[in-house]
């Protein structure tokens, strides 16, 4: 797992040298994580992450390099500044507060999927926009922010999910940031 996460970064940081901003679509989120050490290796980046889960875990199975962990790592590396990292639409029944523990108490700015549904999108991204500033920002979308109900395929579905339309809403409202 480690020289394939080296052999993702290594591709990131040409793509990242040669001025082009990367999209890459597809994998778990295990693959942010080298990502983020191409984009960020020279200073640490925001970030907007639209998910079910926070993805700030720690050792499963033996290993601290996973899908559920990547942001954690990331902002123990120094590649992301939790205090400029929000994170929208966290729900579901393993995800307790106890789940949720490194996100809060590294400083990142967590709307749950009640907030989320209380505040609704437009305000959502302009908390977003908020937190991650002017800096440069990475963004990650995770399909399982959808419901199920519109992405029925994913590993980790989650009930309570957004509609196709606020995810459109919501990706589109965040034209104009600095993404990395």
């Amino acid at each position: 797992l480690e020289s394939s996460l080296d052999e993702i970064r290594d591709v990131f940081a040409r793509v990242h040298a040669a001025g082009v901003i990367p999209l890459s679509c597809g994998g778990d989120h295990s693959i942010s994580l080298p990502i983020l050490r191409a984009i960020a290796a020279e200073r640490p980046v925001g970030m907007v992450h639209i998910d079910a889960h926070c993805d700030t875990g720690s050792n499963y199975l033996g290993s601290n390099y996973h899908h559920g962990a990547p942001f954690s790592r990331a902002v123990e590396e120094g590649l992301l500044d939790p205090k400029r990292v929000v994170q929208i639409g966290i729900r579901g029944g393993v995800n307790d507060r106890a789940m949720w523990k490194f996100s809060h108490e590294s400083g990142m700015r967590v709307i749950d999927m009640d907030e989320f549904v209380e505040m609704g999108p437009k305000a959502a991204i302009a908390e977003a926009r908020r937190v991650v500033g002017d800096g440069p920002a990475y963004v990650s979308f995770n399909i399982d922010s959808l419901d199920p109900a519109y992405a029925p395929g994913t590993g980790t579905p989650e009930v309570g999910g957004f509609t196709t339309r606020e995810a459109q809403l919501m990706i589109r409202a965040l034209e104009g940031l600095h993404l990395v």
